[in-house]
């Protein structure tokens, strides 16, 4: 397929200081459908994500774990966030890590070339430190502690006690870029999304920018300042950077060209490192700012974020074990409008896993495979002449993968399956009005059933190839079983974007036997 329109997309890198969770495992997915989608649609795809390993917290984790912080690192990357990937069923391009050299020598040449273009410069600073953020705090995003931190002042998110430090450091003179920010902000409407996370940011930069503190001197876990041994370079400045290094900055200009700018996938917790901070350092080096930040909502367990810092994380395993990977994948993109914040119930994935993966799409691919081969000896028929209700499948199909897209393209999954889902729907009520059981039992009707079946395979086709990128192990067994790899090729070499024109399986294509996509499963584990 050749490469068309550039698309990066990144996941943030996240801190390997524990293992992950299923918030984690959101942002992944969410990630990897969007890539996929694109990758499959043509585009020039590159789909980037990593972990974050420098910083004090990463440093104060491995110490309580008698670990040096590298080989901490290492153990938790290697038994725990890259297998998450393959939990998952990511399909990623590249896993960076901050203390790859490639990262390190990105980053002192960046922090290097901000220094002598004069946009740092050495200062005193004395403030609130939240280390579970790696991020200095006003007073204004702190709360007074209860129970055991009872007269302390604790971060708003962590619950955790801050501290007061004070330090002579490196300041990136942010400051400078208030106004280009907000010029920013309003030339490019769609630069920070949903709505609610571009009014928050617009809001937060009008009331000025104050110079960052980009070096720690204190500890010396990080990326040393090139003309100062003394420091280390901050962690945020540090790990943002890793969108760039990935891709060639500081020493292959062609991929970091033809890679940038991406469209970066955050928390909203993150999203001002992103949005704001992230841009200013872009610009003080004289480079283009990235081509989105969308921020997403957060995954909410007994209406509380998850954390692992207060142990309400859930790991993905523990749905992936029981309900498989394309369940995760299929349900937290199909339950939560994207950008909002959304509440994880098992009840609520029992309930969709067998009403509309199994019931639904599952017992339809089922069904229509079983009576190609009862009926028609496994072999696809020719549609003849369509009736109505025929081209009534041919325009949902149609409209449904136009649909798609353009939902695809404004960053909602969610609504990017609803319309796909409509297939199903209409593909399982077409078949009840058609009753093909009943038509096989009159020999009159034959030429009306190789119609039914006929429409019904290639509604099938249709959704193996756009289902692909949110279920691609269903959609992969799928496609083998109607035979479309022998007729048609490979299913990620369907032109995504083509999925919905009509008559793509030929006539006399060999069907095979297909197991259930998602198998039943016991109420006795459900309730375990």
């Amino acid at each position: 397929m050749p490469a068309g329109r550039p698309f990066t997309i990144t996941t943030p890198i996240f801190y390997p200081s524990d293992v992950p969770h299923i918030g984690h495992g959101y942002t992944e997915v969410a990630a990897d459908v969007l890539a996929r989608w694109h990758r499959q649609a043509g585009d020039d795809t590159w789909l980037l994500t990593g972990t974050d390993e420098h910083g004090q917290k990463m440093l104060r984790t491995a110490t309580a774990n008698d670990m040096g912080p590298r080989e901490w690192a290492d153990r938790l990357v290697q038994q725990a966030w890259l297998p998450l990937l393959e939990t998952l069923d990511i399909a990623n391009d590249d896993f960076i890590r901050t203390t790859q050299p490639r990262h390190e020598q990105g980053v002192a040449a960046f922090v290097q070339r901000l220094y002598d273009t004069g946009f740092i410069e050495a200062g005193d600073y004395e403030g609130y430190y939240c280390v579970g953020c790696e991020e200095y705090k006003q007073t204004a995003e702190l709360v007074a502690g209860t129970g055991k931190y009872e007269g302390q002042l604790v971060c708003a998110i962590h619950s955790i006690p801050v501290e007061l430090l004070s330090e002579r450091n490196y300041f990136f003179r942010m400051s400078q870029f208030t106004d280009r920010l907000l010029a920013l902000y309003e030339e490019r409407p769609d630069f920070v999304q949903p709505e609610s996370a571009r009014n928050e940011v617009v809001s937060f930069v009008k009331q000025g920018l104050a110079d960052l503190s980009i070096s720690r001197s204190s500890f010396d876990w990080g990326v040393q300042v090139p003309w100062d041994e003394r420091h280390v370079v901050y962690v945020w400045f540090d790990a943002l950077l890793n969108y760039i290094t990935a891709i060639g900055f500081d020493g292959d200009e062609a991929t970091l060209n033809r890679r940038w700018p991406a469209v970066h996938l955050v928390g909203k917790d993150i999203l001002r490192f992103h949005a704001v901070i992230w841009p200013a350092m872009l610009m003080a080096a004289g480079l283009e700012v990235p081509r989105q930040v969308f921020a997403h909502g957060w995954l909410l367990v007994g209406g509380e974020k998850m954390s692992k810092s207060k142990l309400t994380g859930i790991a993905p395993a523990s749905i992936t074990d029981v309900f498989g990977s394309d369940a995760f994948r299929y349900y937290f993109l199909r339950a939560i409008p994207f950008g909002q914040d959304g509440s994880f119930s098992w009840e609520d994935l029992a309930a969709r896993y067998q009403a509309e993966l199994a019931n639904g799409f599952g017992n339809l691919a089922s069904r229509v495979i079983a009576m190609i081969g009862r009926y028609r000896g496994g072999v696809v028929p020719a549609a003849g002449d369509p009736s109505e209700r025929d081209l009534g499948i041919r325009e949902v199909v149609r409209t449904a993968a136009i649909e798609a897209d353009l939902a695809i393209e404004r960053m909602a999954p969610h609504e990017a399956i609803a319309s796909i889902w409509r297939i199903v729907e209409e593909l399982n009520g077409y078949l009840t009005l058609e009753e093909p059981w009943a038509l096989a039992k009159r020999p009159e009707e034959a030429a009306r059933l190789d119609a039914v079946l006929a429409t019904a395979a290639e509604g099938l086709r249709a959704l193996a190839v756009l289902l692909s990128p949110v279920l691609p192990k269903a959609c992969a067994k799928l496609w083998t079983a109607l035979g479309a790899g022998g007729a048609l090729g490979l299913l990620a070499d369907q032109p995504l974007r083509s999925a919905g024109d009509w008559a793509q399986l030929p006539a006399g294509t060999a069907t095979a036997p297909l197991e259930p996509l998602f198998p039943r499963i016991e109420q006795e584990v459900l309730s375990a």
